[in-house]
């Protein structure tokens, strides 16, 4: 699918400076918004939105389709009259990076209370919103609020060692548990709804000002998740219901023992069978979430590293062949012509140049990968083509800024150079190189814009801890930022005005500057 020239700039929720220990959907995230539209911004990146798991990453989301309720807004809920000012007062008013066991403990309660009295006092407008919401959802919500509160009452355990009857969710045994936790089953309902509202109050706002959501889906589920527990069917399990095979990928840029994720590979036969159901549901849920999205690890559409569950790294894995093309042509088929971006980074084959190309994806490039010799050119822009998202870097990169102070070869700061023909002012030199880009759309990392270093780095592949909690800081998003950024928009015509609009400004200041000059053509 074509896109328009544009830019935007990538910062996920959680990094937002809000109210209580994690960046959230009240009103920094408004103010960002404000901030994008002065910029003359078409975009706003973010990463999954799904509920995480183990090691907080938003890539192991224990469910596909809900939302994470750490991004709800406590204040709004407040100004719902679903709880009480001073019940959410003495929270943490900010904090430089976010302490997810802390956040977890002392928001969970809290947005537990807030559903409580929403269920008690059952406001008209909101309870009929909150009614058509279950009955549209039921296909994913219902798995995800079981598995919540289950989770919880056998202490965070995964769900293959639950009760045996559980793990298999026999009939009976469901209808008894949805008795017995009718109240905290409907909780989790009303969390998923604010979650829902909160969501589309923030987008229908930015949508207002020109600007669009890009969202990004993990190709992959963790195991310990709803998904995996409600439909073991589609994934490559033994007959304990463990994996067999994980996914990851082999020893690249990254890691010289591969990276080793650990989630179950899918039954792509089962699921071609099914008519590709379950990816059909997922994909029309995150295209009532964002515009367009990205697809995480594209690779693996085509062929997944396959590595054998009891395996310590990656290094013993295999390519499978995946049925991408049948995949994406079921897609189309029930939802459409969909704006997807493919991230083709990694170990790319023609294979899979072709499987992009087929359906028309832009491809992503990363600037700080193109400077170290000539195999690595394909990411500087004199190689890029109209369909490309070019970024100066992702959430997977150190900051440009950090990259430049700890990680450059001497033969990339001797190519920047070459290629830029200085060395300093490394940061905005890059930003600039994207932007001039050819690339339909550019994407800049919050940090670089802030000209942040490795402090501020957001993941470290195959590090197992310590990863996602940067922050924004406060105040930062400042009139002249945005000014220099607009400014920078405007001149590389990624500010959304139609070419031929353009012209006509064009020729109109001509024909006013021959009327000062006494000038004709």
């Amino acid at each position: 699918m074509p896109f328009e020239r544009s830019s935007g700039v990538l910062l996920h929720i959680s990094s937002l400076p809000s109210y209580g220990g994690i960046g959230d959907m009240g009103p920094s995230a408004y103010q960002f918004a404000d901030f994008l539209e002065a910029a003359k911004q078409r975009y706003w990146q973010v990463l999954p939105l799904n509920p995480t798991g183990y090691g907080n990453s938003p890539y192991g989301a224990i469910s596909a389709f809900a939302g994470n309720h750490l991004l709800i807004s406590l204040e709004y809920l407040s100004d719902w009259g679903w709880i009480a000012g001073e019940r959410i007062a003495g929270l943490p008013q900010a904090t430089a990076v976010v302490d997810f066991d802390t956040v977890g403990k002392t928001k969970l309660p809290l947005l537990s209370e807030a559903a409580r009295n929403f269920l008690e006092k059952r406001p008209a407008k909101q309870w009929e919103r909150f009614l058509a919401f279950c009955t549209r959802s039921a296909y994913w919500l219902e798995d995800y609020v079981f598995y919540a509160v289950l989770r919880r009452k056998y202490d965070y355990a995964s769900w293959h060692n639950w009760p045996p009857a559980v793990v298999h969710r026999e009939p009976a045994v469901m209808a008894a548990l949805a008795e017995e936790y009718a109240l905290e089953l409907a909780i989790e309902r009303v969390i998923q709804f604010a979650f829902e509202e909160q969501w589309q109050s923030l987008r229908n706002y930015c949508t207002n000002r020109k600007i669009d959501f890009i969202g990004d889906i993990a190709i992959f589920v963790s195991y310990d998740s709803a998904d995996v527990w409600t439909h073991p069917e589609i994934f490559e399990l033994d007959e304990h219901l463990l994996p067999q095979k994980v996914a990851g990928v082999p020893p690249d840029y990254f890691s010289a023992t591969g990276q080793k994720w650990g989630n179950p590979l899918y039954k792509w036969e089962a699921l071609a069978a099914r008519g590709f159901d379950w990816w059909i549901d997922r994909v029309r849920r995150a295209t009532e979430l964002y515009g367009p999205i990205r697809l995480d690890h594209f690779r693996g559409f085509e062929a997944y590293w396959s590595i054998p569950a009891e395996d310590e790294n990656a290094i013993d894995g295999e390519w499978v062949k995946a049925p991408g093309a049948a995949l994406f042509s079921a897609l189309r088929a029930q939802l459409g012509d969909l704006p997807l971006i493919a991230e083709d980074l990694g170990d790319i084959t023609e294979e899979v140049h072709a499987l992009r190309e087929e359906f028309g994806m832009p491809g992503m490039r990363i600037l700080q990968f193109g400077f170290g010799g000539r195999g690595a050119h394909i990411y500087l822009p004199h190689e890029y083509v109209k369909n490309t998202v070019v970024y100066t870097g992702t959430h997977d990169n150190d900051t440009t800024l950090g990259w430049w102070q700890n990680g450059a070869s001497e033969i990339e700061i001797a190519a920047v150079g070459v290629y830029l023909g200085h060395d300093t002012d490394i940061v905005w030199s890059l930003i600039r190189l994207a932007a001039t880009s050819v690339a339909d759309i550019c994407l800049f990392p919050m940090q670089d814009l802030l000209e942040l270093g490795s402090e501020a780095r957001m993941n470290i592949p195959a590090a197992a801890s310590n990863n996602w909690g940067w922050r924004c800081p406060h105040g930062v998003l400042s009139a002249a930022l945005a000014q220099k950024l607009a400014a920078l928009t405007e001149v590389t015509d990624r500010d959304g005005i139609k070419p031929e609009k353009k012209k006509q400004v064009f020729i109109t200041t001509m024909a006013s500057n021959d009327a000062v000059t006494g000038f004709s053509s």
